[in-house]
């Protein structure tokens, strides 16, 4: 078989309806839009979200809580994902990414979760109290950047 030759699955593609023909088509006239209306004329039709002058869906559900556009949510890394690094290595977030452990490199946070015995010196944005503890347990250090 050859490129050329390649077709759809039988049923996967339809045909475009053909409209405004003539009756042959069986779409002739009105071309499938009815006789009168809104719909029925040239760019007819409501906008989205519009209820026919009542007042919309999305009006009357009242506002709840609010979400700062400016606020940065950390990503963070659990402890034995540092498990990763050799002994002696400096963890920065560019590191971090480097590995795939973090797709933002703006604000990373390291948690406690999990146990680590490589002697590391992590340079992070924030970090939890258990895992700080944890760090230092280790023989490694930790910097706030």
């Amino acid at each position: 078989m050859k490129m050329n030759q390649l077709k759809p699955a039988h049923g996967a593609v339809r045909r475009r309806k053909i409209v405004g023909k003539g009756p042959g088509s069986g779409h002739g006239k009105t071309s499938t839009r009815g006789h009168k209306g809104q719909n029925s004329r040239t760019g007819g039709g409501v906008r989205l979200g519009f209820e026919g002058g009542q007042t919309p869906l999305y009006r009357r559900i009242p506002i709840r809580g609010f979400k700062s556009r400016n606020l940065e949510v950390p990503s963070v890394v659990n402890l034995d994902k540092l498990s990763l690094f050799d002994n002696g290595t400096v963890v920065t977030p560019v590191e971090l990414k480097a590995k795939g452990l973090v797709r933002n490199i703006h604000q990373v946070k390291i948690l406690g979760k999990g146990e680590i015995k490589n002697k590391l010196t992590v340079k992070a944005h924030a970090f939890s109290a258990s895992a700080i503890e944890k760090i230092k347990a280790a023989g490694g250090m930790t910097e706030v950047l």
